[in-house]
């Protein structure tokens, strides 16, 4: 006789909710736009009543800050030493598009939707320190990047080369999104280079490395 599977438990169910929301989340404000993204229509594509989302999330802002730390998980692998790979904003969308399972335009669509959230959320009291707290763990992956390749005699700081190469590859990352053309990736590599190590970028530069 088939021996059926143990029951889940109520906690078991819950963080499947929670997923399944997270998940739907992810699609909706994607196609929507945080403004445009309503509650109903995450509850329905994620399976569920309206009730499930308020059960699990104090609300749509909520509910982006869960999607976005899913995000921010997904992206803790890409602290690459860029003497070690190519770097180039264009990829990034890409490569975390793969992970994910979404199409690269759901990737790009939800990272209009971090715009809009980030203009809304900057401007809340309650908002503003939350989101302060996802960008200074943005901030922690280029200043370990920074912490890795930088040289120790580097008159600037671990935190000062990291927030240099989270201006450059951000402010990349938002130029592409507007739809312009962004430098070639050998170019942007030798300046995500050139801002970790001069020396050695100048060094390499001229044996053709």
């Amino acid at each position: 006789m088939t021996q059926l599977p143990d029951p889940l438990s109520r906690l078991d169910r819950q963080r499947q909710t929670r997923e399944a929301l997270i998940f739907a989340a992810r699609a909706v404000f994607s196609e929507d736009g945080y403004h445009a993204a309503s509650l109903d229509r995450i509850a329905r594509e994620a399976g569920f009543s309206k009730g499930a989302v308020y059960s699990n999330f104090e609300g749509k802002s909520a509910l982006f800050l869960a999607v976005l730390d899913r995000n921010l998980e997904l992206a803790g692998d890409d602290q690459s030493d860029p003497f070690e790979a190519p770097s180039n904003p264009s990829s990034t969308g890409r490569d975390l598009a793969e992970r994910e399972g979404y199409p690269l335009p759901a990737t790009q669509g939800f990272a209009l939707a971090t715009l809009e959230f980030i203009a809304t959320a900057a401007r809340d009291d309650e908002l503003a320190p939350q989101l302060h707290q996802r960008l200074a763990a943005v901030l922690e992956r280029y200043r370990e990047i920074a912490r890795k390749a930088r040289p120790e005699d580097d008159p600037l700081s671990v935190a000062e080369v990291g927030a240099l190469l989270a201006a450059l590859d951000q402010g990349a990352g938002l130029i592409l999104l507007a739809g312009d053309a962004l430098p070639a990736p050998e170019v942007f590599t030798a300046g995500m280079r050139r801002l970790v190590d001069p020396a050695r970028a100048a060094a390499e530069g001229e044996s053709g490395g």
